[in-house]
């Protein structure tokens, strides 16, 4: 058994879990998700070049090298709108996408099982389980996804319905103030059980429990907070490294595709490493969970029995 996989880890120790773990056992990561998402940057890529974008540069309206990069950078990674080969290439990258990016999630995850057992693994392997688990996988994903857009449609209406009645009755400011608040609240509420909830993946690769739903609620128990606060953490690393690289080649090579190919990649590095911060977050909480039902399997062991 690998011994940073033996004990209960805090917030910080979580994080230098997850960049040791990316580090070490880069390649194979790495390879994963190449494997599942090489074929979609290929697809963008092909249809990018097909609607007539510029492979180094491409530049937009301005009168001068500035404007034009930046008017291009502005357009960096979107589809003309009326253009349908373009509408048609979103739908199938994404498609693909939601697809594939289960299996990759999974192997990543089997593969944290494996380190953790200290056994040895390859990449074939850990693919190979990940689509055992597909169906489940996919159908898990769903209800989730499901769930997810239930509870946040349904606090937006709420709040849109009271800033307005507000706006109406009482003052339009007091009901923006009133509208914001209960956003904010809405969203941190939303946010919370959310991260309860979505440890169902764990639980549906490597507990082989679906939907995983239930048992996700009862492994974060306690531990809600501190989760979400590494969530956000993980969404702040991701976002500063995409925005530092876009901003980077951006004004460079404006929207060509050579930039959607280097943003796609840097999307592969962070998505990885938010699966294996996932991973470690999910066995931590196994671990802990495990220890409770331990603890409690001794106590009950050594209550006396009164006839």
């Amino acid at each position: 058994m690998n011994t940073k996989f033996t004990k209960p880890k805090g917030f910080g120790e979580i994080l230098d879990h997850t960049f040791s773990l990316t580090k070490d056992h880069f390649k194979n990561f790495f390879i994963i998700f190449l494997i599942f998402m090489a074929p979609i940057f290929l697809i963008e890529a092909i249809i990018q070049l097909a609607s007539g974008t510029s492979f180094f540069r491409e530049t937009g309206q301005g009168s001068n090298w500035f404007e034009q990069m930046l008017s291009s950078f502005e357009q960096s990674g979107t589809f003309d709108s009326s253009s349908l080969t373009s509408d048609l290439a979103l739908i199938l990258t994404g498609l693909v996408s939601f697809f594939l990016y289960p299996v990759a999630e999974g192997a990543i995850l089997f593969a944290l099982n494996h380190i953790r057992k200290d056994e040895q693994y390859t990449v074939g392997q850990v693919i190979k389980q990940a689509f055992g688990r597909y169906w489940p996988m996919l159908g898990s994903s769903i209800l989730f996804g499901l769930i997810a857009f239930g509870i946040a449609i349904i606090p937006l209406i709420l709040v849109g319905v009271a800033g307005g009645v507000t706006a109406a009755f009482i003052h339009p400011v007091v009901g923006v103030l009133i509208g914001i608040l209960f956003f904010l609240g809405a969203a941190l509420g939303i946010g919370l059980l959310l991260t309860r909830w979505s440890f169902y993946f764990g639980s549906v690769v490597l507990d082989q429990i679906s939907p995983g739903l239930s048992r996700s609620w009862r492994l974060s128990k306690k531990q809600t907070w501190k989760l979400f606060g590494l969530y956000i953490v993980f969404y702040m690393i991701i976002s500063a490294v995409s925005f530092a690289v876009e901003m980077s080649f951006g004004l460079l090579l404006g929207g060509s595709v050579l930039l959607s190919i280097i943003r796609n990649i840097i999307t592969l590095f962070t998505t990885m490493f938010f699966s294996v911060g996932y991973g470690v977050m999910y066995l931590d909480l196994k671990l802990r969970h495990d220890a409770d039902d331990l603890k409690e399997l001794i106590d009950d062991y050594n209550t006396p029995i009164h006839s």
